[in-house]
């Protein structure tokens, strides 16, 4: 049966990426095998005249199998701004349907497809859209990525709640250690834990450099079946 996740996060910048590629390392440990998709990218650098985003040739790397670019990220800008911004500058409307047509095509590809979402929860795609619509129109389970700093468990609450509030199943969270020798980091933890009514399947570890093979022995998706 097809899976996938949608992965999001309680903000930017606190690991989605990270997580995202050690869910994928994860999986093809227990030997599935996996895509992963980042539909929206800003940030983005020229190589070979083409729009590259480093998150998403992390995922397009740690695939099972070669995945075209422009499949892994359909929309990517150059400017690290807002996506709804950086689409406005460059002429260049972000639309929900085309981010699921390549995502159809992704699933035809694997047994499970990660999709790393931009941003935060409600992270504006275009005028009328945001990252929860994206959600809902892909049904996906969610996986959420909290950043475990100060504010976490405000954000934590706050994100999931919003996820429960468009219907859809938040299958758990993972405590991504973004910040090193982080003042009472288990007890806020523990307290995120005793507030979401989803299972904790893993928490990174703080590194400046990733390793996504030692990542994953961190994970355990099984408390979440």
């Amino acid at each position: 049966m097809q899976q996938g996740y949608f992965i999001t996060g309680t903000d930017t910048d606190i690991g989605k990426t990270w997580c995202s590629a050690t869910l994928m390392q994860y999986f093809k440990g227990r030997g599935q095998t996996v895509v992963g998709m980042k539909p929206v990218a800003s940030g983005c650098h020229w190589v070979d005249g083409q729009l590259r985003n480093q998150d998403a040739l992390i995922l397009q790397e740690h695939a099972t199998n070669f995945i075209p670019y422009d499949l892994v990220n359909p929309y990517a800008f150059e400017q690290p701004v807002s996506p709804h911004i950086a689409s406005i500058d460059n002429g260049k409307n972000i639309e929900i349907p085309v981010i699921k047509a390549s995502f159809d095509a992704l699933k035809d590809r694997a047994d499970i497809v990660i999709v790393e979402a931009v941003g935060g929860w409600m992270a504006p795609l275009n005028s009328t859209e945001d990252v929860s619509d994206l959600a809902v129109a892909l049904q996906l389970p969610v996986i959420l990525v909290v950043g475990i700093r100060l504010g976490c468990i405000n954000h934590a609450k706050l994100t999931y709640n919003a996820i429960r509030s468009k219907g859809l199943v938040c299958a758990g969270w993972i405590a991504s250690c973004v910040i090193e020798d982080m003042p009472a980091k288990q007890l806020n933890i523990d307290t995120i834990e005793e507030n979401i009514d989803a299972p904790l399947i893993g928490e990174l570890p703080y590194s400046k450099t990733p390793d996504f093979s030692r990542f994953a022995k961190f994970i355990d998706f099984t408390i979440s079946e």
